[in-house]
């Protein structure tokens, strides 16, 4: 069996679940990126010349898509060995990665790609095996299925 691997990502964390010959494999990334931009400081009106006390917001903007840039390029390279990825995830982190995995010309290896709900880790295991392994997917012991 080949190496594939299934991923599921937001902007602050990514689940990559490695299926190989080996057996199955977890990885979690976390990304440390403040998902929304807060201004530091005194409170506005506490302050004389607020604008002159703050960062420039394209400052800000240019610091957090550098922190996502890097938070991509680590999910990146722990997808490069898998030859079929199937992505997933609930916003638009998974967009934002597949464009970067195009630009480096691996989107020939993304089998897959969709939106999904929060998952746990558990179950995003499960959807990678059942979609690479279909018939070796099995129910939790204790569940039978209907026939």
């Amino acid at each position: 069996m080949k190496q594939v691997a299934g991923l599921w990502i937001d902007h602050r964390e990514a689940v990559i679940v490695i299926l190989s010959e080996k057996g199955q494999e977890t990885r979690r990334i976390k990304s440390y990126v403040e998902k929304q931009l807060r201004r530091s400081g005194r409170a506005p009106s506490q302050a004389s010349f607020e604008a002159q006390m703050m960062p420039a917001d394209d400052a800000r903007e240019r610091e957090y898509s550098g922190h996502l840039a890097s938070y991509y390029d680590e999910v990146i390279s722990c997808l490069l060995p898998a030859k079929a990825i199937l992505l997933f995830g609930p916003g638009e982190a998974k967009g934002e990665l597949r464009k970067r995995i195009q630009r480096n010309k691996l989107d020939v290896r993304i089998t897959r790609y969709e939106t999904s709900d929060k998952m746990t880790e558990r179950q995003i295991a499960q959807k990678v095996r059942r979609h690479y392994l279909p018939s070796t997917a099995t129910l939790p012991p204790g569940r039978r299925s209907k026939r």
